[in-house]
């Protein structure tokens, strides 16, 4: 199953660097892995990772399939599940290349994509923003299943120059179905597939409101869960899909039934993660550097901490930044440091000891909002920040719990 688009917005402060940014006096640093299992490589510079699902998966793939060439190819023998391992390893690549279709098509509206990840059900292409009209939208999430097409198409022209009955004619029949299988599924239009993606698209362009369009892929998705969930089993228990009913045990019936709730539960939780993420960045511009920051006030290293905390409630401040003798800031003293010293031991530690030194990446503009904001914290992980005015001045002291706490009543706040 193919999960391809965003996904979601990162915690801010949470890991992570910027692909431009560099260490002070060093060269620009790469920019940290995502992980998420074996690195296979990075085509058009996406990683591209296998997590360890995707293992189960090849087994179990292994051994469906080499028992089916038990019957059509008996001669085999045990050499039957090296055929059926290629079988999975090459419709995994075929997965593969469908993912790849979608991080293209990102790559050519200068959407960034985080990585490609083959895992139980397929693969996901996590492009890390959406796109800005629902034409764009409808193209990138129709580009797989049309990928997944052709690939079907290039398995039966080939089928046509080898012996049917032969090894590379059921490799190449069992590739063609099962790119058919997996354009097909992805085309249902509900989220998180394709499909779901096209559906939004076309509500959006309709409606002129992307939410709207999230809104009814998102519960047409759930509505597709549930018929997963009940409709599955009953057709192969009646034999409309698979064995015939004669032929349908009690650990068929298990099987099926364990599928379809695992499919089901993959394709509701993933229109769920599309309607909250969709929620979040309606309000995205809520979320302002201005309006979150805590006023602080300046203190010069070697003050004592219980003297800088008297003169930040005198001030009503809730934040400390250490400056030098001319007034410049040098570092943000952390919230978790203060607690951590033991109010008898205050008058003794200087705020110097418990201040983070700032670096560029440290210094937020007031004016930055929404997916600005974050993405300049995402590059530079700290847990405060310095917010300045364009002058330089000192606004005050942005803290990520608060950012944190922004993002948690932005996502419970009721879409429109």
């Amino acid at each position: 199953m193919d999960n391809s688009g965003d996904s979601g917005r990162p915690q801010p402060g949470a890991g992570g660097t910027d692909p431009g940014a560099a260490p002070e006096g060093g060269k620009p640093r790469r920019p940290a892995d995502p992980g998420g299992g074996l690195l296979m490589g990075r085509p058009f510079g996406v990683p591209v990772y296998v997590a360890p699902s995707w293992f189960v998966v090849a087994a179990l793939i292994t051994w469906v399939f080499g028992g089916q060439l038990d019957r059509v190819l008996p001669e085999l023998g045990s050499a039957r599940y090296l055929v059926a391992l290629f079988f999975a390893i090459a419709f995994y690549a075929s997965v593969l290349v469908h993912e790849l279709a979608h991080t293209v098509a990102a790559l050519r509206y200068k959407l960034p994509v985080r990585r490609i990840q083959l895992q139980f059900f397929g693969g996901v292409s996590e492009i890390e923003k959406e796109t800005e009209t629902p034409g764009r939208e409808f193209i990138l999430a129709f580009v797989g299943p049309l990928l997944s097409l052709v690939l079907g198409g290039v398995f039966y022209g080939a089928m046509q120059l080898v012996e049917p009955g032969t090894v590379p004619g059921v490799l190449l029949a069992g590739l063609m179905i099962s790119n058919l299988i997996v354009a097909a599924f992805n085309l249902l239009p509900g989220l998180p597939l394709d499909g779901g993606r096209m559906l939004r698209a076309v509500v959006w362009k309709i409606t002129g409101k992307p939410m709207s369009g999230t809104i009814a892929a998102a519960w047409v998705g759930r509505g597709l869960a549930v018929t997963v969930l009940i409709g599955l089993p009953l057709l192969t228990h009646t034999g409309a899909v698979g064995s015939a009913n004669q032929e349908i045990g009690g650990v068929e019936t298990v099987m099926d039934a364990l599928l379809a709730a695992i499919l089901a539960g993959i394709i509701w939780t993933g229109a769920g993660n599309s309607l909250r993420m969709a929620r979040l960045r309606e309000h995205l511009p809520d979320l302002r550097a201005r309006t979150l920051t805590r006023r602080a006030v300046p203190v010069e290293s070697a003050t004592p901490l219980s003297e800088a905390l008297r003169r930040a409630n005198e001030a009503g401040a809730r934040a400390l930044v250490v400056v030098d003798g001319q007034g410049h800031p040098k570092g943000v003293v952390r919230e978790a440091a203060i607690v951590g010293v033991p109010e008898h031991r205050r008058p003794w530690v200087a705020v110097s000891g418990l201040a983070q030194d700032l670096t560029e990446g440290m210094r937020v503009p007031a004016e930055l909002a929404g997916e600005a904001l974050l993405d300049r914290l995402k590059a530079t992980p700290a847990t405060e920040y310095l917010v300045v005015e364009e002058t330089g001045e000192i606004y005050g002291v942005l803290s990520t719990a608060d950012v944190e706490r922004a993002f948690v009543k932005a996502m419970a706040r009721p879409g429109t």
